[in-house]
């Protein structure tokens, strides 16, 4: 879009100075175009609401004992904050000073009335 309305704003603006009229068609100097790539950040956190036990099981001291615990929790009560991993069976607060950097949480989905 933003290509189009350049040579759109170039062309009236040759046309008004007394320059010639381009000779091939527009459609031509606009696929000739390159728009910059968008940039997609990926977080590498890993988010507690929807991570899988092997997921889990990559955060330093969680096994699958409590990768498992984690998700007993989380299908009875989806986390709202990170700090809440701190209620998970097993899981005290050593261990989630060692995880707060690599963990992260996303709103919790809402199940069906």
């Amino acid at each position: 879009m933003r290509a189009a309305i350049f040579l759109f704003v170039a062309m009236t603006t040759a046309s008004s100075l007394g320059f010639a009229q381009a000779t091939e068609p527009v459609t031509d100097v606009v696929t000739t175009i390159e728009m910059p790539e968008e940039r997609v950040e990926v977080d590498p956190r890993i988010d507690l609401n929807l991570a899988t036990v092997e997921e889990l099981q990559q955060l330093p001291g969680i096994g699958p004992a409590k990768a498992e615990a984690i998700l007993r929790y989380r299908a009875r009560r989806p986390f709202r904050r990170a700090a809440d991993l701190i209620r998970v069976r097993g899981i005290g607060r050593a261990t989630f000073r060692r995880l707060r950097d690599k963990i992260r949480v996303s709103r919790p989905v809402r199940g069906r009335r």
